[in-house]
């Protein structure tokens, strides 16, 4: 049994693999889904975004249902639906369907995240066991990312864009088959009733904001469509918290947010993903436009950074087993934010060598702060109500990375157009692409240099507003996510009381 739990742990390993490398992979397809299923701008956004609300907004519910009906079936339920969804997708010829198709992988995608992670606590009980094998996940989702454009890139110059959806398929069938033999089930032996009004309300309330959120860039804070989707969305989680405080089976247990390893682990967790969104929202644009790397060089110009995060993810195993969580999770915020500084000092004459570091250091970080902030997450949690927990952090996690979209983006815009010289064409003013493109159609080579340098001057205000996040949230963890010493029976006491029945 103890050797099957480590080959049960490689079928959550591809689970995680595939979510993350699903992340990245459109991005590079979505020119070409523009020529060759005549999609058009609003229809690429809604490819990407129907995937992202549905995610977000099932994360809560997942959470609960597997608790309730079984983790290791809605694992293999989760993989089916996304594989099938890649299946198909493989072949549509229309956006709307594709739009569909995407929103059935955002319900698995959704179905998988918190159950995979809820796994963990029930087939690794022992604290050393359980952080390697969130070491490993962890590693996993990210390694995904730049994979997505590394596969993505050499699948487009070989073969159909559909390919970038077929990948999946393989990967979901082996993971699928590991689950349904390997992993051993597991549930909430109280079987409460599954709380539909509460899964109502935080659907539609997270749906409301995170689409008020992705509407930031390109509407602004003050258009009317954003502040009515976010009031409408906060109202309605407003009503989900008063409505969990008074439910006799909630599908939410607000104790948990009492729970300061809890609390300040997913707290921890949130900035890291808030950083990293950010990150991964202005480096592509930097590496291809002003670098001038393809989708598949942009990959391989990733690779230091995960290789930063797969050393960091295994290595806080030790770390967090000598000193407890807190030090490494706030730790790994201030090297976060360290790195994040560095890349700000990045001009137009600086090698890829300095971006590499810099890059790797933020990995390290990464991996080490959101491995070590995930398993105090975890650890407070009791094993038969993992699934809600792990999706309540994941929610938040998920929200504070659109969030940090949202804001990030709004700072990109701005420094951009004020760096950029007086005179400059609306088609520059728009994007740095769309500038290297005029500048291509113009033969102008003062519009190229200056929209370059104005939108590394926008990248560096972002990675410092990164960069003190982080360095804000390191202070707060350290301050206050509980490490050893006379936190510990608290934190064990406040174990036991969340494991009672209600």
């Amino acid at each position: 049994m103890k050797d099957r739990r480590w080959w049960a742990l490689a079928a959550m390993v591809l689970a995680a693999l595939t979510i993350g490398f699903d992340v990245t992979i459109l991005n590079v397809a979505l020119p070409t889904l523009a020529a060759d299923i005549h999609a058009s701008t609003s229809e690429l956004q809604w490819i990407v975004d129907a995937y992202v609300l549905v995610f977000a907004g099932l994360l809560l519910p997942a959470g609960a249902v597997g608790d309730r009906y079984g983790r290791r079936r809605l694992i293999v339920i989760g993989l089916g639906l996304f594989g099938i969804a890649s299946a198909v997708a493989t072949y549509t010829k229309d956006p709307t369907q594709l739009i569909a198709i995407r929103s059935v992988m955002g319900i698995g995608a959704a179905i998988l995240t918190p159950v995979t992670l809820s796994v963990l606590p029930v087939l690794f009980p022992a604290d050393a066991d359980r952080r390697k094998a969130l070491a490993a996940v962890t590693a996993a989702a990210g390694l995904g990312i730049p994979l997505g454009p590394l596969v993505g890139g050499y699948l487009l110059d070989h073969f159909w864009w559909g390919s970038v959806f077929l990948v999946n398929v393989p990967i979901a069938v082996v993971a699928l088959v590991a689950a349904a033999v390997l992993i051993p089930e597991s549930r909430d032996p109280s079987a409460r009733p599954i709380d539909l009004p509460g899964a109502v309300l935080s659907t539609l309330g997270l749906v409301a904001v995170v689409y008020g959120i992705i509407e930031v860039p390109s509407r602004g804070w003050a258009d009317g469509v954003t502040l009515s989707s976010l009031l409408a969305g906060g109202v309605i989680l407003v009503g989900f918290v008063a409505w969990q405080a008074r439910a006799r089976h909630p599908m939410v247990d607000l104790g948990l947010l009492g729970n300061r390893s809890f609390l300040w682990g997913s707290f921890a967790a949130t900035v890291g993903s808030f950083a990293l969104f950010g990150l991964f929202f202005v480096l592509p644009q930097y590496l291809q436009e002003v670098r001038g790397a393809d989708a598949f060089g942009t990959g391989l110009r990733l690779l230091p950074m995960m290789a930063g995060l797969i050393v960091a993810a295994r290595a806080s195993e030790q770390v967090v087993g000598r000193l407890g969580s807190t030090m490494p999770a706030a730790g790994g915020l201030v090297v976060i934010a360290a790195g994040l500084g560095w890349g700000a000092t990045t001009e137009a004459g600086t090698g890829y060598g300095t971006v590499a570091s810099w890059l790797t250091v933020i990995g390290f970080g990464t991996g080490l702060s959101l491995t070590a902030a995930v398993d105090a997450m975890l650890s407070a949690l009791p094993p038969e109500r993992a699934g809600v927990g792990t999706g309540l952090s994941q929610t938040l996690r998920q929200v504070g990375g659109a969030l940090g979209v949202a804001v990030l983006g709004s700072v990109l815009a701005g420094a951009y157009h004020a760096h950029l010289p007086a005179g400059t064409p609306q088609a520059a003013r728009d994007s740095v692409a769309g500038a290297v493109a005029a500048a291509a159609r113009l033969g102008d080579p003062v519009l190229l240099t200056a929209a370059r340098q104005a939108y590394l001057d926008a990248m560096s205000a972002v990675l410092v507003v990164c960069a003190v996040v982080a360095a804000a949230g390191a202070v707060l963890t350290a301050a206050l996510l509980p490490g050893r010493g006379p936190h510990r029976a608290t934190e064990e006491q406040s174990r036991h009381e969340l494991a009672r029945p209600t």
